[in-house]
């Protein structure tokens, strides 16, 4: 028997005019996952979070969503929400206001604990009732997210739901998302920020001029890298340096300008040549003290994945 996914994407494309936004783009989700795309801009994230909205049909291919087939604008099932470049709002009304006008929309009798219920889960109760133009764009997202709460969908779709959120915020999101997906409703995010998708996602799509170069668990992707940066701070600098020399596979890394710092090395290596190196400085007597990529193993990956796309187009 075929296993149910939440989204089941095959040989989709779309273009606009003379653009090839996707090409031939395969993508399956399960239910209950935090799934992740990533690309440089004009990858064809949006135009592929569009289609997963109803905002657009694909020209090719079959798209299923929630167990249905969409084919045209506007057919997706009920219980997909979200937004696509920021969350549609009417700036001269409240918080609440807002989704309230929202919940009449959909017609399905929602009522006020409904809309306090959804403003209590992004953490803007303290607001409700201010009017959101004075807003900043952290909590235009945050109630943009609350929007696309209120009909509990089965499938979230979030372009960016980090953009412009603070730490305290970030983490409120993060584990509204988290819970969410816990409770079974599938989460389809874009995301620019690689730390946002090394905390929320279990997998991630990578897409580079409309195609899809990477599909499958972070775990995955993080090791196609075989080598990375590496910062180093130990009890005893010089004695690092001459222990790193004398190990097989490590080599001196450049250090970015923010990670200058006279007290720390920086090595290049795959991990099998770090562990080595830690093995012969803890028997050297020096303390580890940090130990961390100059660059996450995903963002590293991003970069090897589509730097060729990049310099093609």
């Amino acid at each position: 028997m075929d296993t149910l996914r939440a989204v089941r994407a095959r040989g989709i494309t779309k273009s606009f005019g003379d653009v090839v936004a996707l090409d031939g783009v395969e993508l399956e989700v399960a239910p209950g996952r935090i799934h992740g795309l990533v690309g440089p801009n004009g990858a064809g994230k949006t135009t592929l979070l569009g289609l997963l909205l109803g905002l657009a049909a694909p020209d090719a291919g079959s798209l299923e969503i929630l167990g249905e087939a969409v084919r045209r604008p506007l057919a997706v099932p009920d219980g997909v929400a979200g937004f696509v470049d920021g969350p549609g709002l009417y700036p001269s009304l409240t918080a609440r206001r807002n989704l309230a006008a929202l919940a009449a929309l959909h017609g399905r009798g929602l009522r006020a604990a409904g809309v306090d219920d959804a403003l209590a889960q992004v953490g803007l109760t303290e607001v409700a009732d201010d009017r959101i133009r004075g807003f900043s764009l952290g909590m235009r997202q945050r109630l943009g997210l609350a929007a696309a709460l209120l009909t509990g969908p089965r499938l979230l779709v979030l372009d960016e739901p980090s953009n412009g959120l603070d730490p305290a915020g970030k983490k409120h999101v993060h584990g509204v998302l988290t819970r969410l997906a816990a409770d079974g409703t599938t989460v389809v995010l874009s995301s620019h920020r690689m730390d946002d998708v090394e905390a929320l996602c279990s997998e991630v799509t990578l897409l580079a001029t409309g195609r899809v170069v990477f599909s499958g668990p972070l775990g995955r992707l993080a090791s196609r890298n075989s080598e990375l940066d590496y910062r180093l701070l130990t009890s005893d600098p010089d004695a690092a340096r001459r222990i790193a020399a004398g190990t097989p596979g490590i080599r001196p890394a450049d250090a970015p300008a923010s990670h200058r710092d006279e007290e720390a090395l920086l090595v290049r290596a795959p991990v099998p040549a770090l562990d080595e190196l830690v093995v012969r400085l803890v028997r050297a007597g020096v303390a580890v003290r940090e130990l961390v990529p100059v660059v996450s193993p995903l963002e590293a990956a991003f970069l090897a994945l589509t730097a060729p796309q990049e310099a093609d187009a």
